[in-house]
């Protein structure tokens, strides 16, 4: 049997343009994320600062825009103090979270220096566990006050005369977390974000702030955690997170990819709360969603995964290794961000390298792609201009969790500049799919610019180090244009992805 699907668009129904955060991603003092990972001074590729080379040409070629840093768990108890100055200065200390000696090698400036050389924004976060207002407000000085103050000068002592002028900060991380260092309630929480937020607004007025939201949908304070924090902090911030990862613990196919389809629930679950308060002050301020956290997540979830004991320094922590099914999944949840981009204007693909990363390092050899990988770069390098508006028929299968859900999801970006359309399509079916796209409300003749596929025969295929290819693109054959129609047959069970160039 084949699936059959068809799409309609209009260039002028649009849902919002991409805001190009979305392709953010995160590294975090855990494990081999950074140590061994994007910091590893003498291996074969590191530059003078100690930074791998191959894993910076990866970070580039993945298509990270934004890094959120440096925690996760590890920054409710995090020191900043600890990772500045001279490194034979930096104390070594007991990371709580992880179970693990820190070093404090690699800090705040060599984080800044390696964003400089990646070409990506920082995304920081201040400690609100054992931490509060006055070490933020002290933090935020020290990286972006010009001079002539104490922490100001201090970082210019430091070898940095100018601010890193970082401007998006994360009030703390999964607040509501019992497995949090000084975890709080939504009312202990929404007290300290919002006077965490005044005073670094009195020293930067020029700041994007974001608020902790649920640590996952499935918390018991689930919605009311965001409505109380919401109702606390609304004026002074302007992000709600929200963290999701995604399980096949039961090995269950059709079941792991109608997880996609809760962050479409996700998503307007909390869009509704957020608009919730802002109604209660008739307020036309939206807060908008940085999906800070999130990528598949389950082989390494066990106990002996997330701690070692001994205390042991960058041990291999969470190092997930992902199969063909799982890059389909993370190419659905990018559909679905993509499809939300009125809303979702932040999201951290967790994390990015060794830690469930989308690269893999071998401390001292190699570096390679892992397979969710390629359709993060692919949406990457799609995503510029405006999403627009889809009609989407198509068929569906039945899980036992979710109810129906449809095989097909695809979003379609238009460049307005160029009048490029880029369509990405995830055939969720386990039979072939002819797909046809209607190009009449798009206004100009097109033609195919290029067409890509990854798929895989066996769903459980992974890359290695002696395989660093098993799964990787490769050209689509089957794509054509005739007149205002589109169409392809994709394959089962297959990633794809179509630019459409506007004919002159």
């Amino acid at each position: 049997m084949t699936l059959k699907a068809t799409l309609t668009a209009h260039r002028d129904f649009v849902i919002a343009p991409v805001d190009r955060r979305l392709f953010g991603t995160f590294v975090e003092h855990l494990g081999r994320c950074v140590y061994g990972g994007i910091y590893e001074p003498g291996h074969i590729t590191a530059d003078e600062h100690g930074f791998r080379q191959d894993v910076l040409d990866l970070t580039k070629e993945l298509g990270v825009t934004l890094v959120r840093y440096p925690g996760g768990n590890f920054l409710s108890g995090y020191n900043w103090e600890d990772g500045v100055g001279p490194k034979d200065q930096r104390p070594v200390r007991l990371d709580l979270a992880w179970a693990s000696t820190e070093t404090n090698q690699f800090g705040t400036n060599e984080f800044i220096t390696w964003c400089r050389k990646t070409d990506v924004e920082p995304m920081f976060a201040v400690n609100l566990g054992t931490r509060g207002p006055d070490s933020a407000r002290h933090f935020l000085e020290y990286c972006n006050h010009p001079g002539g103050t104490h922490y100001s000068e201090l970082r210019k002592s430091h070898g940095f005369e100018q601010p890193h002028n970082i401007k998006f900060w994360c009030l703390g991380n999964e607040m509501d977390g019992p497995w949090q260092i000084c975890a709080k309630t939504a009312h202990e929480y929404g007290r300290i974000a919002q006077e965490t937020a005044k005073v670094m607004r009195w020293v930067d007025s020029d700041l994007v702030l974001a608020a902790c939201g649920s640590s996952q949908r499935a918390m018991p304070t689930y919605a009311a955690w965001e409505y109380e924090v919401l109702d606390t902090c609304f004026d002074q911030v302007d992000f709600i997170s929200l963290h999701a990862y995604f399980r096949n613990d039961a090995d269950d196919l059709p079941e792991f990819f109608a997880e996609i389809d809760n962050i479409e629930h996700y998503i307007k679950e909390i869009t509704a709360v957020a608009d919730a308060v802002a109604a209660k002050r008739r307020s036309k301020k939206r807060i908008m969603l940085s999906f800070d956290e999130w990528n598949v997540w389950y082989r390494t979830h066990h106990p002996e995964c997330i701690k070692k004991p001994g205390w042991p320094e960058a041990p291999e922590l969470l190092e997930e290794i992902y199969n063909f099914e799982d890059a389909l999944v993370v190419g659905g949840v990018l559909i679905v961000m993509l499809n939300n981009a009125d809303r979702v204007k932040v999201a951290c693909l967790a994390q990015l390298v060794n830690v469930i990363g989308a690269i893999f390092t071998e401390t001292g050899g190699p570096a390679w792609r892992q397979t969710i990988f390629h359709p993060f770069a692919d949406a990457s390098r799609a995503g510029h201009g405006e999403v627009l508006r889809l009609g989407i028929d198509t068929s569906t299968f039945t899980t036992k969790m979710h109810g129906d859900v449809p095989h097909l999801l695809a979003s379609a970006i238009r460049n307005p500049e160029t009048g490029t359309v880029t369509l990405l399509a995830l055939n969720r079916g386990e039979e072939a799919m002819d797909l046809s796209f209607d190009l009449s409300g798009m206004g100009a003749g097109y033609r195919i610019g290029s067409a890509a596929e990854l798929h895989h025969p066996d769903r459980k295929a992974v890359n290695s180090k002696a395989n660093p290819e098993a799964v990787a693109p490769a050209p689509h054959a089957s794509a054509r244009i005739d007149g205002p129609a589109f169409s392809a047959r994709l394959k089962p069970l297959s990633w794809n992805v179509f630019t459409l160039d506007m004919v002159a």
